[in-house]
């Protein structure tokens, strides 16, 4: 099991010193100004390769049941144990609807459909860009998998708000109740 740190390396904030060497001669890369970029870039010094670090896209879900929403309790690091609604990284060859998903069906074992975008959430010093949908359970029964220990519905007066896995849960659960109540207005 991997810890929080293992997980941030892996990430390749912005500040990372984690590529090292080119992706397609092998040779050192270093860290040079682009002029037409105005921006510093790692490049390979022997065939001049730009190694770009990028962060990575993750789709997640808010799926909704009989006016309760489904979250899981984490299984794996980071924030083992702590709540949040389905979502993972989007494979490369996946558009981003098809990977929340399928990001919600191997969390929680339900089937959705998305209602609509919620928000896109990334910050400075976090290595992704995070995709949000509301969603509608549309078959199967919520049941734990090997990525969460739990899957629960929670009432929108529930929600765990102290046990939750990270900012960018506590904001879009925040937003998706703000859009909730002006919806029943």
């Amino acid at each position: 099991m991997h810890n929080h740190r293992d997980h941030q390396w892996l990430q390749h904030p912005a500040d990372s010193d984690w590529a090292k060497f080119c992706p397609r001669c092998g040779i050192a890369l270093e860290e040079r100004y682009l002029e037409a970029e105005r921006h510093i870039r790692k490049i390979c010094s022997g065939c001049g390769f730009i190694f770009y670090l990028n962060p990575k896209v993750v789709a997640g879900a808010v799926p909704r049941q009989d006016g309760r929403i489904w979250l899981v309790r984490r299984n794996i690091e980071p924030s083992w144990g702590r709540w949040t609604f389905p979502g993972g990284y989007v494979d490369l060859g996946e558009c981003v609807q098809d990977a929340a998903i399928r990001e919600t069906y191997e969390e929680t074992c339900l089937k959705v459909r998305l209602d609509g975008l919620l928000n896109v959430y990334s910050y400075a010093k976090v290595g992704i860009v995070l995709v949000v949908y509301r969603a509608t359970v549309s078959g199967g029964v919520a049941a734990a998998t090997p990525e969460s220990q739990e899957v629960k519905a929670f009432g929108l007066d529930e929600i765990p708000w102290e046990c939750l896995a990270f900012p960018s849960t506590r904001e879009a659960l925040a937003e998706y109740l703000k859009g909730e109540q002006s919806a029943s207005r």
